[in-house]
């Protein structure tokens, strides 16, 4: 993390994900989220996992070693021989016989006890067997043979890195024992045969380098617990966080997909949802979205269904409905008597297109051909007739319904940018919708292409009416018309909507945040357990022990080479190189005390002090002290400063984080402080067998010393095993390192193992080959490179577990991002599709509070209505692309009404183009505060009418929904300009448009079961239809009301005279006085 500069002199102290790599901090995170008991059983696998290891380790080992004796075999010497091979395979038997009970894995899991005794026991075994090979040795060695141990070290590391002991400090103490017991064994057995030490100093000084040298194992093994439990410990809550995203994002999908199906059919739902989301991503992308791409996308998803039958239905005495009733009242009745349509649409497989006020009309045979299409839309009338006769008598309402089904083709589709809603188009649609309007209350009114699809002795016929013979469009298509009477009782024909679920609810606020709390139910806490269960242990997987894994171990093996730990993904490697190391501190800590005691031994090692050898150990701890100081002083300032996290650190302060920023973040900084540091172990180390050892004298005194049997000085030289100790201790510090290349850290240890092999074999073979060994039977300098592979083979093969857990963690976190990222994509797409059916101001309410068939409805005191209908508009499929391009002209214009009163698109109905405005977000919201300070319990926006008295004040609505309908009639006399231009074109011009704009109090609200919508209704509603219906094209016809705040700002309007209005009779109405460039008449 960057920290943030002011003046370039001071600075705040970024330490947030730092922290998220604290042992502390992910211990403390995994009881927060209860996944303690999880983490310790998924613990307990890596454990036998590394069993395992430990098996194939240990197998190879003992038979180099049983291979070696049998090489070497002398006759002289059988009975050493054959001691020698027993206690070694006996030792090792009985330590992997003793540790086999741990791959019983649901066993240990619920005897946990068992891992740690097994593992005593095996440590007591396999010390045992040491301990009879020295016994058998020393009795070698009375006899010529000087022996020292191998396995010291040997069972450190299996202890800390192999054996299944859950506990750290079980392992510290075990190992601890271990060493204090080989300790205590040259120290005391020893000594009283006067043979390891006696009262010299520079004796005792050899000692405590051995000591030095296990502690240096401990520390070593400790790291590699602390490091691995981090690791696991991560990698474990990234799993869950990455179940938690993967649980979300599927539930958000199959919402994103209920939502977009109940708003346009699966045909073309998928192109719209692909091209939203391609515009979510561009958008993030920071590149600008080709419009023209989507108007053409719009074009491309009009379709011709033939075959189909339409049904209109309509609410007979809706207006006095609409008006008599409460907003709380009418919303309950419309949701109630729609979500019964919905439900009954669903199940007589009739695609619901939209409702309009009081009509609703769908579809039979829309999404996917049906033969029986006539038959479901018939029965679907009956059903809803009977429905409306429940609620009728349920609720004491004087409502009825007229219904007209007509069979044919028509054209499907969504046009305009705003608000996408699924319309249909065409003769037939058109049809369809007089025989409604020409129909009887509680009678389906059907064409005789209808008929002649249906089987006409199931129902009860009449002839039409005598409405329809004298509606012109019916008489244009030459036709008779029936009626069906519909009635209750049919089970067939109805549904009962309380035993219907709903498909469509949302969670949208459910998605969890970075290591959230596991949300989601039993059944999110079932699979996490059952993916905890298939996270990957192994990087190694032998066939005898294939089937103990699972399809996800072999999928992360399989991105992860065998050998060198890369991802096969070069790409992938270079991404994880290239990530902070936050665990680098770590690293450091170590390779400093290791560094001390390397100093530390070299000198206690060395008879004589140079000042070069002096320098250099200086040297060395100050750079190992300035590098670990650098790391640790940004933890040392957040653990000083906890409490004040504000606080501002000076120039020195900054300068040191940003210091330790560039080497934690940059790899080639990591790597480069890797080499120095083993670079400088290698100084202490050459010191040592440069500077203190004369060869030649060496061997003289050794052949004087045989030939005149007198004790040889030995102080002439190094300690060959100190040195053999060293590069062990670096060869596994070679592997400490997490951030640096695998593949490097393996080559560096090889490399340092050969030089150390060469050295040893061709520089200095005398004084390595007359040392002591470690069997009686094993020459002296093959058991010093033994211990250097040995070490190198076990960090290798542990360091090869750790690694792959690390990479398997990273690949877990890229596949987060993936998820994140699409998980936001589909969470905004849900948003723009809520937006498209619903105002802005109720999307947030709509997602946040309200649950399945619960109600949001709202009064508004002051709001204008309008709708504009294009005149003489043809419905075929080149008028509708003309119509596509008008109508997401008139959507562009919205965008433009957005700073004080929002003017909010309601819907478009074939080519009527309906708006209002004063449904303000700040206006609606000050309305749901004041009633729900009145009524807590509904989620509504009601109040009385002094209550609303302040808000009435809003006349400014009017006006910007009168400049919005002339702002429409701007633009269509540009589109009609623009295919004047090409002469094929001409005859697809829309001519003129006819508006009509009311205002007053209004009621919306969101009904429908399976399908959401919002819909506005009132008064103010119901006249600006009419104004349309009644008005001259060209022209904005509205009421005198209107014409009154029209008039208080400075716009003329003329009187029409009084006008015959449906439901209300003559009254005056006025058109708003417009001259011939589209402007205001002041």
């Amino acid at each position: 993390p960057k920290n943030s500069l002011q003046d370039g002199n001071v600075c705040f102290l970024q330490y947030g994900k730092e922290r998220l790599w604290d042992p502390s901090y992910l211990k403390d995170k995994c009881k927060e989220l209860n996944l303690e008991e999880e983490y310790r059983i998924y613990q307990i696998r890596m454990m036998i996992s590394y069993l395992g290891v430990f098996f194939m380790l240990h197998i190879s080992i003992t038979l180099v070693h049983i291979t070696y004796l049998v090489a070497f075999f002398f006759v002289q010497r059988m009975l050493f021989y054959f001691v020698e091979v027993v206690i070694t395979l006996s030792s090792a038997a009985a330590t992997l016989i003793c540790l086999s009970i741990n791959f019983r894995e649901n066993f240990v899991i619920r005897h946990r006890w068992v891992m740690v005794t097994s593992s005593v026991l095996a440590t007591i075994i396999s010390m045992s067997g040491g301990e009879f090979e020295k016994r058998h040795c020393f009795y070698a060695e009375l006899n010529g043979w000087d022996l020292t141990n191998l396995r010291e070290t040997y069972i450190i590391c299996m202890i800390y890195m192999f054996l299944p002991i859950s506990s750290t400090i079980a392992a510290i103490i075990l190992a601890s024992l271990v060493a204090v017991s080989y300790m205590s064994y040259f120290v005391i057995y020893l000594n009283i045969h006067h043979y390891y030490i006696d009262e010299d100093s520079e004796d005792w000084a050899f000692s405590s380098s051995d000591i030095f040298h296990y502690l240096c194992f401990n520390i070593m093994g400790i790291f590699f617990r602390m490091i691995n439990d981090t690791m696991v410990r991560s990698s474990f809550l990234d799993r869950h966080q990455f179940m938690i995203e993967e649980f979300w994002l599927r539930n958000a999908r199959l919402q994103e997909n209920l939502l977009l199906n109940s708003i346009l059919p699966k045909q073309i739902a998928k192109s719209i949802q692909m091209g939203i989301k391609e515009r979510i991503v561009q958008t993030d992308q920071g590149l600008t979205y080709d419009r023209s791409r989507m108007r053409t996308s719009h074009v491309m998803a009009l379709q011709i269904h033939p075959d189909v039958s339409i049904l209109y239905a309509d609410v007979v005495n809706y207006t006095h409905l609409t008006t008599t009733l409460t907003v709380q009242k009418l919303v309950k009745v419309l949701h109630d008597l729609y979500g019964r349509f919905d439900m009954a649409a669903s199940l007589f497989r009739v695609q619901r297109i939209k409702f309009l006020g009081d009509c609703y009309y769908c579809v039979a045979g829309l999404t996917q051909f049906d033969p029986d299409h006539a038959k479901c839309a018939v029965s679907l009338g009956i059903s809803m007739i009977a429905h409306i006769q429940e609620v009728r008598e349920e609720r004491h309402l004087n409502i009825d319904m007229r219904i007209g089904v007509h069979s044919g083709n028509l054209i499907a589709g969504v046009i305009g940018e705003a608000k996408l809603q699924y319309d249909i188009w065409g003769p037939d649609v058109i049809i369809a919708s007089h025989l409604e309007s020409t129909g009887e209350p509680g009678c389906v009114h059907i064409s005789g292409r209808t008929l002649s699809n249906l089987n006409a002795q199931e129902y009860s016929i009449m002839p039409g009416t005598a409405k329809a013979k004298e509606d012109p469009i019916l008489q244009k298509s030459i036709m008779d018309t029936y009626l069906i009477t519909g009635w209750l009782g049919r089970e067939s024909d109805t549904v009962n909507i309380n035993n219907y679920d709903s498909k469509f609810s949302f969670e949208l606020k459910s998605r969890p945040l970075e290591h959230s709390p596991s949300i989601g139910g039993q059944l999110l806490v079932d699979e996490l357990r059952e993916e905890f269960r298939k996270m990957p242990v192994v990087g190694f997987r032998s066939n005898c022990c294939r089937r103990r894994f699972n399809k996800n171990t072999k999928m992360q093996e399989s991105n992860i080479g065998k050998i060198c730990a890369a991802f096969k993904d070069t790409q992938l490697e270079r991404d994880y190189l290239r990530r902070p190391d936050y665990m680098f501190k770590y690293s450091l800590l170590l390779a400093w005390l290791i560094g001390c005691c390397l100093v530390y031994i070299q000198t206690v090692v060395r008879k004589k002090h140079c000042v070069l050898s002096i320098l250099t150990d200086v040297g060395v701890i100050f750079y190992l002290s300035f590098l670990n100081c650098t790391a640790w002083y940004k933890t040392f300032c957040h653990w000083k400063s906890k409490h004040n996290r504000s606080k501002m650190y000076g120039k020195f302060s900054c300068r040191v984080f940003r210091l330790y920023d560039r080497i934690q973040e940059s790899m080639w900084n990591r790597i480069v402080i890797y080499l120095s540091i083993i670079a400088v172990y290698y100084a202490v180390v050459a010191l040592i067998m440069v500077s203190i050892c004369d060869r030649r004298t060496f061997e003289m005194n050794f052949i004087e010393s045989f030939i005149f049997n007198y004790e040889m000085d030995w102080n002439l030289c190094f300690n060959p095993w100190a040195i053999t100790n060293m590069m062990a201790l670096i060869v596994s510090l070679s592997y400490t390192f997490a951030r640096i290349p695998f593949a490097l850290k393996t080559l560096i240890a090889v490399v340092q193992t050969f030089v150390y092999a060469v050295i040893m074999f061709f520089e200095f073979d005398y004084i390595f080959y007359h040392s002591a060994s470690t069997s009686a039977f094993l020459r002296a300098d093959v058991a010093h490179i033994m211990r250097v592979v040995v070490t190198l083979v076990t960090f290798y093969l542990k360091q090869r577990q750790i690694e792959f857990i690390t990479k398997t963690n990273f690949k877990i976190n890229v596949d987060l991002q993936k998820k994140q990222q699409s998980a936001s994509i589909t969470n905004q797409s849900i948003i723009i599709l809520l937006n498209n059916i619903l105002p802005a101001h109720v999307v947030d309410v709509y997602i946040t509070t309200l649950a399945n068939h619960e109600l949001y409805y709202e009064n508004y005191s002051m709001v204008s209505v309008m709708f504009a209908m294009l005149i003489n508009f043809q419905m075929d499929l080149p008028s509708l692309r003309v119509l596509n391009d008008i109508i997401s002209e008139f959507d562009r214009m919205l965008t433009m009404y957005r700073e004080y009163f929002l003017v909010e698109k309601i819907k478009v109905v074939g080519c009527t183009y309906m708006a209002a405005c004063g449904l303000d977000y700040n206006l609606a919201s000050q309305i749901r505060m004041t009633a729900n300070l009145a009524n807590n319990s509904e989620v509504e926006s009601v109040g009385s009418t002094d209550s609303f008295d302040e808000l009435r004040k809003h006349d400014e609505v009017v006006f910007v929904m009168t400049t919005f309908a002339l702002d429409l009639m701007r633009t269509l006399s540009e589109c009609n300009k623009a295919y004047a231009v090409h002469p094929f074109d001409r005859a697809l011009s829309c001519g003129e448009i006819c508006i009509g704009i009311s205002s007053g109090e209004i009621m919306a609200g969101v009904v429908g079961a399976s399908q959401p919508h919002y819909d506005i209704w009132g008064h103010a509603v119901n006249m600006a239809s009419r104004m349309q219906s009644t008005g001259v094209a060209g022209n904005i016809q509205i009421t005198s009301e209107s014409a009154n705040i029209l008039n208080e700002y400075g716009i003329k309007t003329t009187p029409r005279g009084l006008t015959f209005v449906k439901g209300v009779g003559s009254i005056p109405t006025f058109f708003v006085d417009i001259d011939e460039n589209l402007q205001f008449v002041p």
